[in-house]
């Protein structure tokens, strides 16, 4: 019998393709010079390395900095966009409006949308996958009834939901025939996540619309757990074929080539994690209006688009959005009349837009008005502030709400660009036109438990024990 060992002795070295011929070759009793010949045509050619962009590839910069401290932000995403220009597989690129630095130098600025062929880019798309926003507009009722019917069914932060925990039978089915996705911890965080609605700048938004005066419901949040969990073996998965075909490229900017089976699978798994993040929505708006009264049959004007996210077109280049919101129907399957949502910050509208591709927005808009001071650095520069002044200062006249009953000062209006501004660039480099603007009355968000994260002790410990 023919095993790894005697493929071993006659010079090859172990790999994926072994099983397959070893199956072969004791089926067909291959022996002596016919066993060497089918070998030797099973045998995949020597990967070869690819090597980054020796240059950084042009990228399209739809972003003027308007102040000093955005100057800074907007220098900092350049130096990070020209390290991850590098890649090899990137062809072409662009950063919007509310671009801002996250993570590592070279690692996607929030706001940037990167094309590539033939591979998807994990940390591209971030473990917030399908990070998304959906409005449902449902008539001339008192908004403050609104915020208080979604109140009273959402849930922001850790745990699950136990009334919203079975989901449809086909989507199970998807989830456990995807080896990416088939796990008990997978199927649990999916079950469990559902009718949740995640924390950071994620939120539940009541406004009016300018246009009809109709009361709506914007919600914010990706796929949870349930995504994030897909992102870790997709980033563990990316970063063995870095090191078997671009261990030069540096580690966040690994890639699964989508012409291999895993490839083919991981972008099956992130379709599924899209509709399961769809039907997360749909389970919050449908349960907000049964609160309220209404019936199944009730018929409202609702659409959701995502912003972080990949999207493929037919020659197989894939548009990895960190923060960016498609506009081109070809990368939105589900499209309503080509419209999308961009939220700027709890005190100013969102937009809905509608708008073409061009050479320069790759067929995509701001996602909205994007950071322009980090967490930590809003909370120093506020902390000769009670909580009461901040809140009086930056939300006068609305009804904000905390889910976990502390405020997160750090996702107030004044830590993001200014929206105006925002609005001007959108129109000034041709990513949208905006059809309407839902006016605010309130939102709530997660909120902090005013307890320092799990990194930021171990980090405090560290230093300490120096």
């Amino acid at each position: 019998m023919i095993n790894g060992n005697t493929l071993i002795e006659l010079g090859y070295k172990p790999s994926k393709w072994f099983k397959e011929a070893i199956l072969y070759a004791n089926e067909n009793n291959l022996e002596g010079q016919e066993l060497k010949d089918y070998l030797e045509s099973a045998c995949p050619p020597p990967s070869i390395e690819v090597e980054p962009h020796k240059e950084p590839i042009p990228y399209f910069k739809n972003i003027i900095a308007e102040t000093e401290e955005e100057i800074s932000n907007v220098n900092a995403v350049f130096e990070t966009m020209d390290v991850l220009m590098l890649t090899p597989t990137v062809v072409s690129a662009g950063i919007m409006p509310d671009s801002c630095p996250t993570g590592e130098v070279g690692q996607i600025p929030v706001g940037g949308i990167v094309k590539t062929f033939n591979s998807v880019h994990p940390a591209m798309h971030s473990a917030d996958i399908c990070c998304s926003v959906m409005m449902t507009m449902f008539g001339k009722i008192e908004p403050k009834l609104a915020l208080d019917a979604v109140h009273k069914i959402t849930h922001f932060g850790e745990g699950g939901r136990k009334e919203y925990s079975e989901l449809p039978d086909d989507l199970l089915y998807k989830i456990r025939s995807n080896p990416f996705l088939n796990s008990e911890k997978s199927i649990e965080l999916a079950k469990s996540n559902l009718g949740t609605c995640g924390s950071s700048n994620h939120f539940n938004f009541i406004g009016k619309s300018k246009e009809t005066d109709e009361t709506t419901l914007v919600t914010h949040f990706g796929s949870r757990g349930f995504g994030a969990l897909l992102y870790k073996k997709g980033m563990e998965v990316a970063e063995k074929f870095r090191k078997e075909l671009s261990p030069k490229t540096i580690p966040r900017n690994a890639w699964i080539p989508y012409d291999t089976e895993q490839g083919k699978q991981y972008w099956e798994a992130l379709q599924i994690v899209r509709e399961w993040t769809k039907l997360n929505h749909n389970t919050i708006h449908d349960a907000m209006l049964n609160e309220l009264g209404f019936g199944s049959n009730d018929s409202f004007l609702r659409f959701w688009n995502e912003h972080n996210f990949v999207f493929k077109d037919e020659d197989d280049f894939f548009y990895h959005a960190k923060g960016a919101t498609p506009l081109d129907d070809k990368f939105v399957p589900d499209s309503f009349n080509g419209l999308r949502l961009i939220p700027l910050n709890m005190s100013e509208p969102v937009l809905i837009v509608k708008g073409n591709t061009t050479e320069s927005n790759l067929g995509f808009a701001p996602h909205g008005a994007g950071r322009h001071k980090s967490r930590s650095q809003y909370k120093r520069e506020n902390q000769h502030k009670t909580l009461e002044q901040i809140l009086e200062d930056e939300t006068k006249g609305l009804d904000i709400r905390f889910f976990s009953g502390i405020p997160d000062i750090s996702e107030l209006p004044s830590a993001y660009k200014n929206a105006e501004n925002v609005k001007q660039q959108i129109k000034h480099f041709g990513l949208g036109e905006v059809i309407d603007e839902i006016i605010p009355f309130g939102c709530i968000m997660h909120g902090t438990n005013n307890i320092e994260p799990y990194w930021k002790i171990k980090r405090a410990e560290k230093l300490k024990n120096k």
